[in-house]
């Protein structure tokens, strides 16, 4: 196996590599929702993620004519190495912060958590 280069896919092979991580064994018309796209596109986008050997299409056990996308283990190493490259990424320039710089952002973060759960609930904050 051929190593993966730090950034083989595109912004929106990125997403799709995502959504099959979190929702395991979508069919194409799913994943093209989750995408916010159409079937022809996703299923172009998924013939790239074959052709880099990061998906597999399998058949559904439950319509033999609907295929089951599934991340190979390829893809789901991509993924993780991914992940640790960003946490790593993120450790590095929260070491060279200064406590004060940390306390601030992280008060920042909680007010953003705070007012985007409100968001979320379709609440109107005050």
């Amino acid at each position: 196996m051929r190593e993966v280069p730090a950034h083989p896919l595109s912004h929106a092979q990125l997403r799709a590599v995502v959504a099959l991580d979190r929702h395991d064994g979508l069919n194409l018309r799913t994943l093209a929702e989750l995408l916010g796209s159409t079937p022809p596109l996703a299923s172009r986008l998924c013939d790239r993620l074959e052709a880099v050997g990061f998906l597999e299409r399998l058949p559904s056990s439950r319509d033999r004519r609907e295929l089951v996308l599934r991340l190979s283990e390829r893809g789901r190493g991509y993924l993780r190495e991914l992940r640790a490259r960003r946490r790593e990424s993120v450790r590095a320039v929260l070491a060279r912060m200064t406590p004060a710089g940390r306390a601030a952002l992280a008060r920042g973060l909680r007010e953003y958590q705070a007012v985007a759960a409100v968001r979320e609930r379709g609440d109107r904050p005050g």
